[in-house]
């Protein structure tokens, strides 16, 4: 059997991996140690498949993409909800770990996804960094919302605490990412080159440089697909459908719509964008993502060609 034809899928738990090769069948399950995720890579290593195919699971599944990567091999992350609507289209409803290995290694074989590059250790890190930063302003805003609500001054005291606490491990955090930016010389370029463009503040900034690494390696539509701020069509026969966009990043697109929203009043150039939309008729929701992803197709361009903010050239 040819290599090129071989694809795998590899299904990710908190304890266990299941895997399984197409067009073999071949099945079997591993543990998520490092001993075992070597083990796994060499065999994999043997295999030569043209692509290992794993959904993204929210953590679980970095150490293996980073070993196989690391290895050379070819593995796609790919989103969960794209492989359940492949499995229903084949007619699997039925789900386990063994059943959904084998799904994600026909998903490989058929639809082929395109292998991409793992963030190194020091964008992963920066990424956690900025993760915390977002998971400990929750904690603040719902401690702030029980403190309006409180009745009696043992809990209004304890919760005061607490938010005074939060506060603090929010500076701590935002020292963390500012020292990690400062203390690389690539970081603190692009950081300068996104915080030049109006609307883009450092926490905008931190966010595309953390969860977009792929900014300035892609094309404008690639970028904007993968965000998720490209409109797709819902047409059928005479049926003209409004252009919707959904999947993408969403802690990207929150950051982008948050910088849009400054952009949108205080850019020159974004601002007139905005005004022209608004007055042909789009709704305010609509013109504020075409600013999005006018905004994202811009510092795309700026980072690839590594030229700070030109409003007349943008």
């Amino acid at each position: 059997m040819d290599s090129a034809d071989v694809a795998v899928g590899i299904d990710v738990s908190k304890a266990e991996f299941a895997i399984a090769a197409h067009p073999s069948g071949e099945t079997w399950t591993t543990r998520t140690t490092a001993d075992a995720i070597d083990e796994l890579v060499h065999r994999l290593a043997i295999l030569q498949p043209a692509v290992i195919v794993v959904e993204a699971t929210g953590g679980y599944e970095m150490a293996l993409v980073a070993a196989c990567a690391a290895a050379q091999l070819p593995v796609a992350v790919v989103n969960p909800r794209q492989v359940r609507a492949f499995a229903q289209a084949l007619g699997r409803t039925a789900k386990t770990d063994a059943i959904d290995a084998d799904v994600l290694a026909l998903f490989g074989a058929r639809v082929q996804p395109a292998p991409r590059a793992v963030p190194d250790a020091a964008t992963q890190a920066l990424a956690a960094l900025i993760a915390r930063r977002r998971q400990l302003l929750e904690m603040l805003g719902a401690e702030q919302r029980r403190l309006e609500q409180a009745t009696t001054n043992a809990v209004r005291r304890d919760l005061r605490n607490h938010i005074r606490w939060l506060e603090r491990r929010v500076k701590d955090v935002d020292d963390e990412i500012g020292g990690a930016i400062q203390g690389s010389p690539i970081w603190r370029v692009q950081d300068d080159l996104l915080r030049s463009v109006p609307g883009i503040g450092p926490t905008v900034a931190r966010t595309l440089l953390a969860d977009l690494p792929e900014l300035g390696r892609l094309d404008r539509r690639a970028i904007a697909a993968l965000v998720g701020v490209a409109p797709f069509n819902c047409d059928s026969g005479q049926f003209r459908g409004r252009r919707k966009i959904w999947g993408g990043r969403p802690a990207v697109r929150k950051a982008l719509y948050m910088a849009a929203l400054v952009a949108a009043r205080h850019n020159p150039l974004l601002a007139r964008f905005y005004q022209r939309l608004r007055a042909a008729g789009k709704p305010g929701k609509v013109a504020l993502v075409a600013v999005m992803r006018r905004l994202l197709t811009i510092i795309n361009a700026m980072i690839k060609h590594q030229s700070a903010w030109r409003p007349e050239a943008a």
